[in-house]
Formats: C-alpha cells, sequence, structure tokens
C-alpha cells in the first residue's frame, strides 16, 4: 500500500540508507547507484498527482510511469494504439458503443485486484470530479449527469463506454491514451476520501495506480522518487527507483551530468548540447516532441483585443534569431497550432521580425506611441530568454513589456483565471489527433466565466463561434483527406486572426550518461518511459 510523504529528515534518512544521501544533501561526485537512475529535471509546473486532476507537462510524465489506462500509444507509429489494461475491445457498427474486455490477473500495488469496476469508477470519477483535463472525457458526450449510464460495468473483466456521437474510433481510443483516462484504486481511493471528495486530497501525494512504479515521495520544487510496483504484471523494471531532482538552471544540470552526479540531464540549453556532443561519456538524444511555445494576449484588455494589436505582436518576434540562438537543437520555429507530426499539421511560416511593419499597425490602431502591457514569464530556459527577446524587439515599435517572473504553479495559476495581459508558456498534446489543440486553440463554446470548459482560447477570452463550428465538423470528419483540407483552413484563419503568437515547436533533448541503456523521450510527456532503462 501507497505510504503517504514523510517528513523532511525521515526522507534524507532513508535515501542516505540507500546510498543516495550524498548527493541529495550536496552531490560528492561519487556517481549514482546502479540499481538508480537520477534525472536532473525542472519539475515546478507540478500541482497534482492525482491523474483526474493533473494538467500539466511535468506531471503528465510521473502519471504516464505510474498509472496504466485501456490503451497506450504506439511510439513507434504514433496515432496507432495497442491494448494496456485491455486484452480486446468492439466498436458497434454505429460507432457509439466501444466494448472492452480486461487481460485477466491484473493488481493495483496496492496488492488489490484490478477489474472493470476499477476502470469504469476512474473514468466516472474523472468525469464527476470536473476538473481541467476531464473535457478530454466530456467532449465524448459524458456528462455528470449520464457518466452512470455511459460507462458502465459488463462483467468483471468487461465493460462498455457510450459515445454521443459517431466519432472516429481513433479519436475515441486515442481520448482514453490520456493521463485523464488512468485507472485507480476505486478500494483504495475510497478508504482515503474525505468529506466525499473521490479520494483527491490524499491522491495529490500519494499513489494509487497499477503502472511498472510507485510514488515514493514529492517535495515541490525539490525531489520526486519512484520506486518500482513489485505488483506489476508486465516485465518489471530492471531499476529499483527513479529519482527527478529539481534543476532549474540548464548549465547546473550540465554540471552534475558532467560529474556523474545525476544520469540524464532533461532542460540543456544549446550551448551545453554543443559542450556536451563532444563527452565520450554523454550521448545526446533528440525527439520531436507535440509541445508548442506560443505567448498568449489577453483579449480582456483593451488594446490586445485590437486586431491591428494582435497582428503587430506576430510581426515583432525575431523567429530566425530565436532559432539560430535560444532553442538551437531544442526546437524548430513553427507558426500553426497543430505540431508537425499530427495529421494536418500546416508548415506555413508567413511571419518574420518586421517593426516597420508592426509600427504601421499600431498606428493604425490609434497606438502610434506605443503603451505599457505585462508579461507573465515562467523562470526557466527557454522560455524567459525569449520572454527577454520578445521585450527588446516590441520595444522597438514602442510597446513596453513588463516582465513578471514566476515559478511554474503561479504563472499558471494566474493564467488558468485570466488574470494576465501577457503570457508566455507551452502546450502539450494530450493525445494523438489533431483535435487535441484545436479543442483548445480554435474552440471556445462557453467564454463565461464560470464556463465548464476553459481551453486557451477560453483563458485568453477570446469568442470564436464560427471557429467552434468548424472545429466540431473536423473531428466527426471521417474522411482523412477531407479532415486535412478542414485543419488547413483552420490554421489559415488561425494564422491571421488569433491572439496566439505561435513561437515554436519543441524539440525534448536529453544528456545521458553512456552506462544508461533503453532511455527513449516519447512524442509526448505521458510516453517518456521508465520501466524499459537500464544502468550498465
Amino acid at each position: 500500500m501507497p505510504v503517504s510523504n514523510p517528513d523532511r529528515r525521515t526522507l534524507l534518512a532513508s535515501t542516505a540508507m540507500l546510498g543516495l544521501g550524498t548527493w541529495v544533501a550536496g552531490c560528492s561526485h561519487v556517481g549514482t547507484p546502479k540499481d538508480t537512475l537520477v534525472q536532473a529535471f525542472a519539475f515546478d509546473d507540478i500541482i497534482t498527482l492525482d491523474p483526474a486532476a493533473s494538467f500539466e507537462v511535468s506531471g503528465g510524465e510521473v502519471l504516464g510511469n505510474t498509472y496504466e489506462r485501456l490503451v497506450g500509444l504506439n511510439l513507434d507509429a504514433p496515432g496507432e494504439v495497442f491494448g494496456v489494461l485491455a486484452q480486446s475491445w468492439e466498436v458497434s457498427a454505429d460507432g457509439q458503443v466501444f466494448s472492452f474486455t480486461l487481460k485477466p490477473g491484473l493488481r493495483f500495488a496496492s496488492g488489490n485486484a484490478l477489474t472493470a469496476e476499477d476502470v469504469v469508477f476512474s473514468l466516472q470519477r474523472a468525469v464527476r470530479m470536473d476538473k481541467t483535463p476531464a473535457f478530454i472525457l466530456t467532449q465524448l458526450g459524458l456528462s455528470k449527469s449520464n457518466v452512470e449510464e455511459k460507462v458502465r460495468q459488463t462483467g468483471p473483466l468487461t465493460l462498455q463506454l457510450q459515445i454521443g456521437k459517431p466519432f472516429a474510433p481513433s479519436f475515441v481510443l486515442n481520448c482514453l491514451t490520456a493521463t485523464v483516462a488512468s485507472v485507480v484504486d476505486k478500494r483504495l481511493l475510497l478508504a482515503k476520501a474525505q468529506n466525499e471528495d473521490w479520494g483527491a486530497a490524499w491522491l495529490k501525494l500519494n499513489h494509487a495506480g497499477s503502472g511498472p512504479w510507485t510514488l515514493r515521495d514529492w517535495r515541490a520544487n525539490e525531489i520526486l522518487v519512484l520506486e518500482r510496483n513489485e505488483q506489476f504484471h508486465g516485465p518489471k523494471p530492471s531499476l529499483a527507483r527513479v529519482i527527478y531532482r529539481h534543476v532549474k538552471e540548464a548549465a547546473t544540470q550540465r554540471l552534475l551530468l558532467e560529474k556523474g552526479d545525476v544520469d540524464i540531464a532533461r532542460n540543456l540549453a544549446p550551448q551545453d548540447l554543443l559542450a556536451l556532443a563532444k563527452s565520450s561519456e554523454i550521448q545526446l538524444t533528440q525527439t520531436p516532441k507535440g509541445s508548442l511555445y506560443y505567448l498568449g494576449l489577453n483579449q480582456r484588455h483593451p488594446l490586445l483585443a485590437k486586431p491591428e494589436v494582435r497582428e503587430a505582436f506576430k510581426w515583432l518576434v525575431d523567429y530566425e534569431a530565436i532559432g539560430a540562438t535560444l532553442i538551437k537543437g531544442i526546437g524548430v520555429p513553427h507558426q500553426n497550432f497543430l505540431p508537425l507530426g499530427l495529421l494536418g499539421a500546416s508548415r506555413e511560416q508567413p511571419f518574420r521580425l518586421d517593426v516597420d511593419r508592426a509600427r504601421a499597425l499600431l498606428a493604425k490602431a490609434g497606438l502610434s506611441q506605443g503603451f505599457k502591457i505585462s508579461m507573465d514569464v515562467r523562470t526557466v530556459q527557454p522560455v524567459q530568454g525569449i520572454a527577454e527577446a520578445i521585450q527588446q524587439t516590441a520595444g522597438r515599435a514602442g510597446i513596453q513589456i513588463e516582465i513578471i517572473p514566476g515559478d511554474g504553479k503561479q504563472v499558471l495559476t494566474k493564467y488558468r483565471n485570466r488574470r494576465h495581459e501577457l503570457f508566455i508558456g507551452d502546450w502539450g498534446c494530450d493525445y494523438w489527433d489533431p483535435h487535441t489543440n484545436a479543442d483548445t486553440f480554435t474552440r471556445n463554446p462557453d467564454n463565461r466565466d464560470d464556463a465548464k470548459n476553459r481551453p486557451l482560447s477560453w483563458r485568453n477570452s477570446w469568442e470564436i463561434p464560427e471557429l467552434t463550428r468548424q472545429s466540431d465538423a473536423a473531428v466527426l470528419e471521417q474522411d482523412p483527406q477531407r479532415r486535412i483540407q478542414m485543419y488547413e483552413t483552420l490554421q489559415a484563419e488561425f494564422r491571421r486572426s488569433s491572439p496566439f503568437v505561435m513561437i515554436f515547436q519543441q524539440t525534448q533533448v536529453a544528456g545521458v550518461r553512456r552506462q544508461v541503456q533503453g532511455f527513449r523521450i516519447g512524442p509526448t510527456s505521458e510516453t517518456t518511459l521508465m520501466a524499459p532503462v537500464s544502468k550498465a
């Protein structure tokens, strides 16, 4: 059964007993234990480790390793799914009923049997809790009022999911690969529930999954420890534990990696990659990610709501210089809401740095003297460097940007409540289908403050009934070629009128010491898996 978080002294004592105390306390350069993978990773964005509520990039990786879902993404052919907990599934002739049969003999880390009852409970729990990621399930036609009827157990190892529209089956299955569809231990969670919270308060810091790893400890902005799940039904990891050390500075990560105090560095900067490429002890691995970095302009601000101002910002980013310096080796300039690799992603890049053009647009908006505005920025690279670069180029057109720094939780909380003016950050795909990004960038069915769904378009107060209608039609289109055309049309309008300045698509890079084998960065956060990793 998972243990609750110990206090600081208890954890330090336990890690010292494991032979890890030296580097936790200050790095004595003795290397890492052979049965332990140690990673330097900036994870200050984690708010909770409850899969029904977590919606952050770093949390997605942790939950992808500690929980399982009915189906998973095929890393060798993204877009295809395979059975994880599901042994098989069938789709009804009308495309609206999905019937799943589970593999026999499954168990949670607690030792409790994993049955169809737990799967049904997990999906119903996520919908009823109605936290940010619940929209991935509710978009299928599930709601608090109907989820008990739509998601139901039909046998000890069988269940049915009834959806509201005849979506393409691949879209539905891809939704079920998302973190929010993780299966939790019903018996354990109900025992931990307080005031009808579905066990959410306890699960924020604890574990109730069946994945190859369990959560040993998480201390925000310090350390996160995973331990091997001895109850795991699949091939057990060869490593005993995986430790994430919160290290924000790329240069510090590189130093720790070079000295052998960590096995993997995950947030390296371009200058670090150039130096590490010369090392015989370290290998670099690179994977295109479905993550995009962008600037969001809150349309509640009367100046940012002017179409000329929105367009001016798109001409005030030096995409070429950013690509050649701040993101060299870790990303490529990209100006569309669909990342390359997804169906229908556009390669069009019409914008470049053009201060004169931006000045003309500002003058047309009656702002020839410019204006002052603030930008909320997570203090991690390359975000901070890009924010400073935009601050400089915008200043040349008379826009004075005040950068407001903060850690991931502070910045995201403010952004999610629409209290920003400008926000610079990233967005990663929740599942490998174009609707995952259309649903957040070009859909905003309800722009009211108390809206049930709050996509990025809502966060930036962009009211778009026509684009919402087009996005809804695209996800129902069965013809792949016609669907591609629909997403190309959406992206063209998005480039023209949106309050988003798309900056680049991430290439995730890691520096890996040569004794580490089997490490692979996935196309989504949830698919960077630690179970196959070993150390020579």
